[in-house]
């Protein structure tokens, strides 16, 4: 048999016979001659069977052939510059290894509730493939920056018995008779691993119960969640532009054809390098009102609002915003030291963080303002107690950052199985 290779790689096999393993992506019969759409999860390749050239037996299997079924092609690699790649293979021989039902997903319209329900199958599809392959060098950029930056990979758990983010939004469950929730964020759990190891961070699925049906909005979504002793503001923003450049400029080096089979103008991405420009929380609220969208001072920043600021740049922006874990403005207490990063095109919130309290007072009086229970945070004070010291962080939402990079309108298409309002299936 001849040499198994996958698609990506046929450019280096021209003028030799090799075997490629895949499903039928589609198929167009001239008679004679058939041609083959056959995709093996690296990329789709063109195979053509000359009736002479094949068997009887082969042939007419190929002509039967139903789309999505598996297949084991054998033939010799020429190059073709009407093909898809620039390459084809002429085949020899073939073996079905499945004979697909009536394919569900056509080339007709089909309704975003139909394809969900198909999820499972609507990921076969080279849009889907596309976003996949790039959320994958996303998530491969993300570990690799952290990495090669100090960063330890230290994993934070998935079932707490506090909040990070509001009790509002907390997935219940039961542990043994107490009462358990799904993971908000990992970033208090990492405040304590700092001050053993001094630049950390997790990386996994985090849970939020938000009844929102936004097009930015999941269930459960996963975030890369840097953590830093010894670190202001100023040096987490300089981190956080860092490492999103470093996402962004990966991400068009190595996905460049799958950014432009989703038809991605790459202009605004190509300008996404330190520095980012940086707004107040004043300045933000007086640009909105200019731009004729009304806020008031003390307002948090909605989706809307988000959209309107990240219009205004031709880089993602941070914007100064306010939560009860950080370290109050010196200057401005009725501030934070916190900030969002705004992603160019309306794409909102990619980044949300900043400098966390170092003061036990501080953090006590907070806990008790947002009546939450002392008990489950004895141990998060502790770290107030013993050796606190400045230090910051932030959580990077995983699939937005796919959305934006990809320039899909809808979070959904960013995960393989997304949980949504009211969906859990499949």
């Amino acid at each position: 048999m001849a040499r198994h290779v996958f698609v990506e790689d046929i450019a280096d096999y021209v003028g030799e016979e090799v075997t490629v393993k895949g499903w039928l992506y589609n198929k167009t019969d001239k008679g004679r001659l058939q041609f083959l759409l056959v995709r093996d999860g690296t990329g789709i390749m063109q195979c053509v069977a000359f009736e002479p050239d094949i068997s009887p037996e082969a042939f007419a299997a190929l002509r039967a052939v139903t789309q999505e079924s598996s297949l084991v092609v054998f033939g010799s690699v020429r190059a073709e510059p009407r093909a898809p790649g620039g390459y084809e293979l002429s085949l020899a021989d073939v073996q079905i290894q499945q004979l697909a039902e009536e394919y569900p997903i056509t080339a007709k319209e089909h309704g975003i509730e139909f394809l969900m329900d198909h999820r499972h199958l609507w990921l076969r599809s080279s849009r889907q493939w596309a976003i996949l392959r790039i959320r994958a060098t996303i998530v491969r950029a993300i570990r690799e920056w952290l990495d090669c930056q100090g960063f330890l990979n230290v994993d934070t758990p998935i079932l707490t018995p506090l909040a990070c983010e509001g009790t509002s939004t907390l997935f219940q469950t039961d542990y043994f008779g107490q009462p358990a929730y799904l993971a908000q964020s990992g970033q208090l759990y990492s405040e304590a691993t700092i001050m053993s190891l001094g630049r950390v961070y997790c990386f996994g699925p985090t849970f939020r119960a938000e009844k929102s049906k936004t097009r930015r909005h999941l269930m459960e979504f996963w975030m890369a969640e840097p953590e830093m002793a010894y670190c202001d503001l100023d040096e987490c923003m300089e981190i956080g532009e860092q490492f999103v450049s470093h996402i962004v400029q990966t991400s068009l080096k190595e996905r460049a054809a799958e950014l432009a089979m989703l038809e991605r103008d790459t202009a605004k991405l190509e300008q996404v390098v330190p520095p980012f420009p940086r707004i107040s929380y004043d300045q933000a609220v007086k640009m909105l009102n200019a731009g004729g969208v009304d806020i008031q001072w003390g307002d948090d920043f909605g989706a809307p609002h988000e959209t309107a600021l990240g219009e205004l740049f031709d880089k993602p922006v941070f914007v100064q915003c306010k939560a009860f874990y950080m370290e109050t403005d010196p200057q401005r207490p009725e501030l934070s030291l916190s900030v969002d990063l705004i992603a160019t095109d309306g794409y909102g919130e990619i980044i949300g963080g900043g400098q966390r309290t170092a003061s036990l007072e501080l953090l006590q009086r907070r806990i008790a303002e947002h009546n939450l229970p002392r008990q489950a945070y004895e141990w998060y004070l502790d770290l107030r107690r013993y050796g606190s010291v400045p230090h910051s962080g932030f959580g990077l939402g995983l699939e937005r950052t796919v959305a934006w990079v990809c320039g899909v309108s809808h979070i959904r298409e960013t995960i393989p199985f997304p949980r949504m309002l009211g969906r859990m299936y499949p």
